[in-house]
C-alpha cells in the first residue's frame, strides 16, 4: 500500500492554485500547467499545502491517490523551479547548435536532423557536444529528451551516440582474433 499520498503538498510562494471540482490549475513563473484528477481521488486544500486522499478503499483509488499526488507535486515544483535534462553527444563530428525552437543535430547521417521542440520547451548548446533540455513539465521534458535520443541512441562498442550526462553505457569486448 502506498504511503505517498498521505504526504501533503506544499505550496511555496509565487504559485497560485485553482481548483474546479477534478480540475487543477497551477500557475507560476515558469507558466501554467493544468491536470484533471480522478473522481476516485479526493483532494483538500489547507493553508498552504494540498491533501490527498482515496475517495474508498479500494485498490485503484489508493493507488490513484498517491500517483496523483507524485503528478500535483511535480507540476508545482515544475511551475516555480521547472526541470532540465543534460543529454551528450559522443561521437567524432558529432555537434548540436540551437535555433530558437529548432535543435539542429548532426549525429554522422549523411543529413543533419532539425528537431523541432514543442511549446513549453526549450533548448540551450552550452557546448557543441552539450545539450540542456528545460521545462515546466517534468513529463514532457523528458519525453523530449528521449526522443533526441532515440536519433541515435549509445552502442557498445565504443559509447557513441547521444546519452544522458549520468548515463552509464556498458562496454562490450571486441571481437578476438
Amino acid at each position: 500500500m502506498s504511503r505517498i499520498a498521505n504526504k501533503p503538498v506544499p505550496c511555496p510562494k509565487g504559485v497560485e492554485l485553482s481548483v474546479d471540482g477534478q480540475h487543477v490549475v497551477i500557475k507560476g513563473a515558469k507558466g501554467t500547467l493544468e491536470h484533471t484528477i480522478h473522481q476516485s481521488v479526493e483532494m483538500e486544500m489547507n493553508e498552504g499545502s494540498l491533501g490527498f486522499r482515496a475517495r474508498d478503499n479500494s485498490k485503484l483509488a489508493r493507488a490513484l491517490a498517491g500517483t496523483t499526488r507524485s503528478v500535483i507535486c511535480n507540476m508545482v515544483t515544475g511551475v516555480s523551479e521547472g526541470f532540465e535534462k543534460k543529454l551528450e553527444l559522443v561521437g567524432v563530428g558529432y555537434r548540436a547548435q540551437s535555433k530558437g525552437k529548432v535543435l539542429n543535430l548532426v549525429l554522422g547521417f549523411s543529413h543533419p536532423i532539425d528537431f523541432e521542440l514543442p511549446e513549453g520547451i526549450t533548448a540551450e548548446t552550452p557546448s557543441q557536444t552539450e545539450i540542456v533540455i528545460k521545462g515546466s513539465d517534468k513529463q514532457q521534458v523528458g519525453q523530449v529528451a528521449a526522443n533526441i535520443r532515440a536519433f541515435r541512441p549509445p552502442e557498445p562498442y565504443k559509447g557513441k551516440g547521444v546519452k544522458y550526462a549520468d548515463e552509464h553505457i556498458v562496454r562490450k569486448e571486441a571481437k578476438k582474433k
